[in-house]
């Protein structure tokens, strides 16, 4: 489980295709301490929960490797990820942990595509566009994960929804260099899609 709070920002370093390309074994360096990294465990890469396979430290600058499979591939925009990439990161959340943004599963929904970027004085405001299957579980006022970070959703019209960044937000995390046309991961609320879930067992 995670909350949708980024602790730091990854980078692709190393990016292997194996399985015939149904596999890519990706190595992301990060600010992390190498030595509270257990090979298993599970970090949130723009959302997506991926495990450790392996990790270390080279030049100073601590990595860890994880395997994006042929599900995160179709799903997600891991299919569009490659050397350079900058990722939204957020380790697992323990027992105890201040919950800073909502409960989130880091098992990407799907994707949302942007469809307008509004500068503000100091902050943003992005449109964007989903499929209706999954735009049934957003709510104005209600949480939504994109790119693994927890926000509140400002409007909703239709298959179309928006939201507000602040200056942190936009500061510590990829949001900043979201461009028009551009694809992000959408998890959308857990109590909302149970909720969905209960009402269609009536």
């Amino acid at each position: 489980m995670f909350t949708g709070i980024v602790t730091d920002i990854g980078e692709i370093v190393s990016f292997k295709p194996v399985a015939q390309g149904q596999l890519h074994r990706l190595r992301i360096a990060c600010g992390y301490d190498q030595t509270t990294i257990a090979d298993g465990a599970s970090i949130a890469n723009n959302g997506v929960c991926l495990t450790v396979v392996a990790s270390g430290v080279a030049d100073g600058k601590t990595w860890f490797d994880v395997d994006a499979a042929a599900e995160t591939l179709a799903l997600t925009t891991a299919k569009h990820w490659k050397l350079g990439t900058k990722l939204n990161l957020e380790r697992a959340l323990k027992i105890g942990d201040e919950l800073g943004g909502h409960i989130v599963a880091g098992h990407a929904d799907g994707i949302a595509t942007i469809i307008n970027r509004e500068d503000l004085p100091d902050m943003a405001r992005f449109e964007l566009s989903t499929t209706r299957e999954l735009a049934r579980f957003i709510a104005t006022k209600g949480s939504i994960t994109l790119d693994g970070v927890s926000l509140t959703v400002n409007t909703v019209e239709d298959t179309t929804f928006s939201v507000l960044i602040i200056p942190h937000t936009l500061e510590v995390t990829t949001i900043g260099g979201w461009k028009v046309g551009a694809e992000v991961n959408i998890e959308v609320d857990l109590m909302a899609r149970y909720a969905a879930r209960l009402t269609e067992m009536k």
